[in-house]
């Protein structure tokens, strides 16, 4: 079992950037893998996590969530389909670890609880694989939240399938994946959606539509909430649950009110922290997605999230999106990518190249 050192990206103080320093490889405990890093995608959250300090809880420390790498060493109680040397693409746990620097995914060597993380296919590369975990994990888990998927033969046959679930921000990577995952639940006969609704920029309608949304809307135009309501209404369908990839969120919140009443309520999830000055709307419940803080419900939530990542790379029905921009090679080229990052891209997932 490996007990050698190696690099790490330390965030050493609010505000400043990142610092290269070796330290000690750990040996993985029970429930956990050993990775060997090889690509890690980016997400708003490092930006904010580096610059602002969220979620962490003592410097100096190691962040970074999205992983795809190999497995080095194997820890007690861990399934046998984890083994050395398996490929994984996995969602760094160090939120959830009191921000233990061996849980952060900005290195080249990175602990790994087994729940959050799947088993590649071999036609998936270190660069698409890290572009996966935070994507897929952050749809799932509003699905889950506003219980969509759990939608089994409870509504009236005139209320079955007539929804159009709402996904704002669909270019970026968690809207491109809520796109992916909406479209299997619009294709499910056993839930109530019908169609998949999105925005994006004017440039990215195409790839959107391509990816499963049955309407498109140009979120820059200044009517997007009255487009979006009048489709609804040409198509026979209802809007009551939606979901905030990124944008605005007042913009959802009015779409929704359109199709309250008769006791109607709606229910929106945001990927994005919801600003304390949000406006609260009567019969809209909104929700900001995180996994539980309790570690054995989001070892279950992860267990379940992974899982279906994995079964749905292997059946082909959702692939990696967007396409990964990759910004350099080694762990001193995150800080230039949080930068770009920063300054905001669209359509695209910036990773950088940890090892061959």
């Amino acid at each position: 079992m490996p007990t050698n050192t190696h690099l790490a990206a330390f965030t050493y103080a609010e505000g400043q950037p990142l610092q290269l320093q070796t330290r000690p490889t750990p040996s993985p405990e029970p429930g956990e893998l050993l990775v060997a890093v090889k690509s890690v995608a980016l997400n708003p959250a490092d930006v904010v996590m580096r610059n602002q300090g969220l979620f962490i809880q003592s410097y100096p420390t190691v962040t970074g969530f999205d992983i795809a790498g190999m497995v080095l060493a194997v820890g007690d109680d861990v399934p046998p389909s984890f083994q050395q040397g398996i490929r994984i693409a996995a969602y760094a746990a160090s939120v959830w670890k009191g921000c233990n620097p061996d849980y952060g995914a900005f290195q080249e060597r990175c602990l790994v609880p087994w729940q959050h993380a799947t088993v590649l296919p071999d036609d998936i590369s270190w660069h698409h694989a890290a572009t996966l975990p935070v994507a897929v994990q952050v749809p799932l888990s509003a699905w889950d939240a506003m219980e969509i998927t759990q939608a089994r033969g409870a509504t009236a046959v005139t209320d079955a399938k007539r929804e159009a679930l709402l996904i704002w921000g669909a270019s970026s990577s968690v809207g491109t994946m809520g796109v992916q995952t909406a479209r299997l639940l619009r294709d499910d006969p056993q839930t109530s959606i019908a169609a998949v609704y999105a925005t994006a920029g004017a440039a990215n309608i195409e790839y959107v539509s391509l990816l499963g949304a049955d309407r498109v809307f140009d979120y820059r135009d200044p009517q997007v909430a009255n487009a979006i309501v009048s489709a609804a209404r040409r198509d026979g369908l209802v809007i009551r649950h939606g979901f905030l990839a990124t944008g605005d969120l007042r913009i959802c919140q009015a779409v929704l009110r359109a199709f309250l009443g008769e006791g109607r309520t709606a229910k929106l999830t945001s990927a994005p922290p919801v600003p304390t000055d949000a406006e609260v709307v009567d019969g809209i419940e909104t929700l900001f997605l995180m996994p539980s803080m309790e570690e054995a419900q989001r070892l279950e939530q992860f267990r379940g999230w992974m899982a279906w990542l994995g079964e749905n790379l292997v059946r082909a029905t959702i692939r990696p999106s967007p396409e990964p921009s990759v910004v350099g090679k080694g762990l001193g080229t995150i800080n230039t990518g949080l930068d770009r990052l920063q300054q905001g891209v669209s359509c695209t997932k910036l990773v950088v190249e940890i090892a061959e």
